[in-house]
């Protein structure tokens, strides 16, 4: 079986809900895992302005999926996402033809990695820049005359 890379983009309807979008992903990583794909990465871009209204809505939720995959299968993971009523648009992409699978799956679990890294060194930089507001805030309050 010749594996090829794809990225598959979702474009979520931005009217649904934190659950509904959990479940859309977890439907398409199980499409994926009944195609015997490799799931590399899969990344929520969130909420963005799209460059045009499609439904009468102007913004989506974008999540991305980039997985290893013979290329029978991506016709039936693209006719479910047509299936499913709250993905607004989706768009399949071929990365790469037969790529070094092993060296690719190490890549992939190295950015994993990265990303966390990164966002967990977001998260801590928020709280310290929240604490020091709040600091200076209550200093600030301390300093005011009581009446």
């Amino acid at each position: 079986m010749l594996l090829h890379e794809y990225e598959t983009t979702i474009i979520i309807r931005p009217d649904v809900d934190e659950a509904d979008v959990k479940d859309i992903v977890e439907r398409f990583e199980e499409r994926l895992g009944e195609a015997k794909a490799t799931l590399l990465l899969r990344d929520d871009w969130g909420s963005r302005k799209m460059a045009y209204t499609i439904g009468n809505h102007g913004k989506g939720r974008y999540v991305l999926f980039n997985f290893l995959s013979d290329a029978d299968a991506i016709a039936e993971l693209e006719r479910r996402l047509r299936i499913e009523d709250r993905v607004l648009r989706f768009l399949t992409i071929r990365v790469a033809d037969s790529p070094d699978v092993p060296t690719r799956i190490a890549e992939a679990a190295e950015l994993r990695v990265r990303k966390a890294e990164e966002a967990a060194r977001r998260a801590a930089e928020a709280e310290l820049r929240a604490a020091q507001e709040a600091e200076a805030e209550a200093a600030r309050q301390s300093m005011l005359p009581v009446e």
